[in-house]
This record gives structure tokens, C-alpha cells and sequence, in this order.
């Protein structure tokens, strides 16, 4: 089975799962996200949002598939945590710009 190589900055999402400060060095500072019925917009609300997220559903994601579509990079992922329905297959739909996270939008 080949493993998935992800862009750089959907990398490092991932990879900084559970640390928002390292989430935060993903975004653009006006990025949007867009999670569980929420719109983020900054980095700031990002991180603040994530931060909450993560210490409440301590939600580990594991990323099995990538597709490119009209300048979106959409990944899904195999999420599992404190939530009902764990695990899930999540979308999450990305936006680069100048390498960093410029939207992003989790949907399942």
C-alpha cells in the first residue's frame, strides 16, 4: 500500500493535531474555517476554536485519501475520539495560498 503524501501545509495540519500554537503557523492571518456549524475567520478564532475542540473530543484524524478539484485539495480522513459516532469518515477542504491554509471547511 503506498502512503499518502499530502502538500506541505495539509501536512503540517495534521501532523500538529492536539498543539494549536503549531495549528496556527498553518493559516493565512485572515484564513476561514468552517467545522461542526462554526465560521472561524483569523487565526486567532482558529486557534482558540481548535484549542476548544481538541480538549473536549480529543479527536485523532488518520488521512487516507486526496483529491485535487478546481484549486481545492480535499482530503478524508478516518477521525476517531470522545464524540457519538466515533469514528467518522470526515472531508476536509483546503485552500492554499503562498503555502499556508487560506480556508478550510470539514464537512461528513
Amino acid at each position: 500500500m503506498n502512503a499518502l503524501t499530502l502538500p506541505e501545509p495539509i501536512a503540517a495540519y495534521f501532523a500538529a493535531e492536539h498543539r494549536p500554537e503549531a495549528l496556527a503557523r498553518c493559516f493565512t492571518s485572515q484564513a476561514v474555517l468552517k467545522d461542526d456549524g462554526h465560521t472561524c475567520t483569523g487565526v486567532d478564532a482558529i486557534t482558540a476554536f481548535m484549542a476548544e475542540a481538541s480538549a473536549k473530543y480529543r479527536a485523532t484524524s488518520a488521512p487516507f485519501a486526496l483529491e485535487n478539484d478546481d484549486g481545492l485539495q480535499t482530503v478524508r480522513a478516518t477521525v476517531t475520539g470522545d464524540f457519538p459516532g466515533s469514528p467518522i469518515d470526515l472531508s476536509y477542504r483546503f485552500r492554499l495560498e503562498r503555502g499556508l491554509i487560506a480556508s478550510l471547511e470539514i464537512t461528513a
